[in-house]
């Protein structure tokens, strides 16, 4: 019988533990019960993209491949996945974190850490003006600005002139409509 009341009280403890604050003050951007929670997010901070973000098929919503892009920017700055669970999203894509001070890091200042020209190829969005997709492995923070690119061989033509690259891209980037996807 003290087993089982114990089992019950640890139990209660825990489920008021993980409970959504109730208290949240109005505007704030984490989720609470009723809201983003019951899709899945951890957040959601609402917005529609004026420009194209990568992903890999059309019509999905996952950005920087499910890459924490807070992780750039922390600790060793190593890329790693994010988690399903700590999923953001932000004008309208998903964003994945690591653990819950990436998620929170994002959440209040995700301009400072979503990669630049939407996670395409920094490359060749300044050379091209083309849409080409940006390896989440194979980035550059400049200014402290994310910078993908399409492959390491493509990075090292990048590295050649980044602040010309960065000047065309900033020009190029939002000529592109939120609706543009790259093509093979």
């Amino acid at each position: 019988m003290k087993k089982s009341l114990f089992t019950l009280a640890l139990l209660a403890t825990v489920a008021a533990c993980s409970a959504p604050a109730e208290n949240a003050a109005e505007g704030d951007s984490v989720a609470t019960e009723g809201s983003a929670v019951e899709a899945g997010l951890f957040a959601d901070l609402g917005g529609e993209a004026e420009n194209p973000i990568y992903t890999e098929n059309v019509g999905d919503t996952l950005a920087v491949r499910g890459y924490d892009v807070v992780s750039y920017f922390v600790g060793d700055g190593t890329p790693v996945e994010g988690a399903e669970a700590l999923t953001v999203r932000y004008n309208g894509y998903d964003y994945r974190f690591a653990n819950e001070d990436n998620a929170n890091a994002f959440v209040a200042d995700p301009a400072k850490y979503a990669p630049a020209y939407g996670g395409y190829c920094a490359w060749a969005i300044g050379a091209k003006d083309a849409l080409a997709p940006g390896d989440p492995e194979v980035y550059e923070i400049v200014d402290g600005k994310l910078y993908l690119n399409f492959n390491k061989d493509v990075q090292a033509n990048w590295q050649k002139d980044i602040p010309g690259f960065i000047t065309n891209g900033d020009k190029n980037y939002p000529t592109h409509s939120a609706d543009e996807h790259f093509k093979s």
